[in-house]
């Protein structure tokens, strides 16, 4: 009757012994997420700050230094970002760190739990070969032998006890387990948006002294340089017009997906429209159609311009000639039978013929072209109904635009 005894002290000492040294590493790292998460909403406090401040700068004339006053801040708005980015990676790393103890934890947890049930079992087993009868013999009285058997039924509950907690270490194990993969997911998709942060920052940085250096920190240069863009765009709209005027297409609804919101995906993580596709007050000012062929969003040089669907890269233009029509564009064709125009950026990170997924970043923002500020001009059109047509920038240089009938062009609001 002893076995019994040692076995419900087996089960009482080695299963489910605490891990003080884990459970203080445990409450370290917890300690540092805080202190992350601490840091990460000061970040974010600072990077609304800036935004609020070009939010301000955007609303006052175009000036030289109203320019140089926004790209310093964009500098400083994207160097919090990348603070904050990093910081996310850091509570990420952590995260990993706190669920490899765990699992190791709960992996000398299942070892040890294991061999004690097995020893516990096979003690059992020897003991369960005496017959009752035996054991009444064999004890003094038969209230011991009633005593035994139910210190027998006792361990035999507490067994079973074990064996389902075991079942539940292990499922947390996989829990655990599953939980890195994600984590590591995510700090790859961290990793990659630091990659993006930084590049815009520098496209900012290159900016900003490409804009002292041309116009030797003078206004008059400056303002020299917008009336010449304002002239160009006036001469590009004007050819435009005149030329996709003389293109005939009949659209066949069928061909194209029908107007709905989520048809494409928004082609900036910040959505602000500062100017609609169509017959607008402004487009009738602005443009020598009186139409405005595509949707305009504010962003800053260097905002990641993302595809609005899946597609494959039809055609590029890297922008050679400054001051000249789109400037940097991608044309980007879906299988749905839309393509979609994404114009003036600052730079390019797709090459023609290249797949590409939803929402995968396909260049960045700027003021290429005729743009006289920052922005993206987002473009949509039947594909079928796309050519492309020789255009002579005024400077002599020429180049080559898609173009579309007017009713080949759709709004991509629509579609959004």
């Amino acid at each position: 009757m002893i076995r019994i005894g040692l076995l419900l002290l087996i089960a009482g000492v080695f299963i489910g012994i605490p891990h003080f040294a884990l459970a203080d590493a445990a409450s370290d790292i917890q300690s540092q997420i805080d202190e992350n998460n601490r840091q990460l909403n000061a970040l974010k406090a600072e990077i609304a700050s800036f935004q609020k401040q070009l939010d301000t700068l955007g609303t006052k004339k175009n000036t030289l230094q109203s320019t140089v006053s926004s790209l310093t801040l964009s500098q400083k708005k994207f160097a919090s970002e990348i603070q904050a980015t990093q910081n996310k990676i850091s509570s990420a790393n952590l995260k990993i760190k706190d669920l490899t103890l765990s699992i190791g934890d709960k992996e000398e947890s299942i070892s040890a739990d294991q061999d004690a049930i097995a020893k516990a079992l096979r003690s059992t087993a020897q003991d369960e070969e005496d017959s009752l009868v035996v054991k009444l013999i064999s004890s003094r009285t038969l209230g011991d032998a009633w005593q035994a058997a139910d210190r027998a039924r006792q361990f035999n509950r507490a067994l079973a006890d074990d064996i389902n907690n075991l079942r539940a270490v292990r499922t947390e194990l996989t829990t655990n387990r599953d939980e890195v993969a994600a984590v590591k997911a995510t700090l790859v998709a961290l990793h990659n948006e630091l990659s993006l942060q930084k590049k815009s920052i520098d496209l900012q940085k290159t900016a900003q002294q490409k804009l002292l250096t041309d116009t030797k920190n003078q206004e008059s240069a400056y303002q020299k340089i917008i009336a010449a863009k304002k002239a160009e765009e006036t001469a590009f709209e004007a050819a435009l017009f005149e030329l996709e005027s003389q293109l005939q297409y009949v659209l066949d609804p069928s061909r194209i997906p029908p107007a709905g919101k989520g048809v494409l995906r928004w082609p900036l993580d910040t959505v602000f429209v500062t100017q609609q596709f169509g017959k607008t007050s402004a487009s009738q000012r602005l443009y020598v159609s009186g139409t405005h062929n595509g949707v305009d969003f504010r962003a800053l040089i260097g905002t990641p311009v993302r595809s609005a669907l899946v597609g494959t890269v039809l055609a590029i233009n890297y922008g050679a000639v400054p001051n000249c029509q789109y400037g940097k564009w991608v044309l980007i064709q879906h299988p749905n039978g839309l393509t979609t125009l994404y114009a003036h950026l600052s730079d390019i990170s797709v090459q023609k013929g290249a797949t590409v997924s939803t929402g995968q970043v396909i260049g960045f923002s700027g003021n290429t072209g005729y743009a006289t500020g920052p922005h993206l001009h987002l473009g949509l059109y039947v594909t079928e109904a796309i050519s492309f047509k020789q255009y002579a920038c005024r400077s002599g240089s020429v180049v080559t635009i898609p173009v579309a009938p007017p009713n080949a062009y759709l709004d991509p609001l629509a579609y959004l």
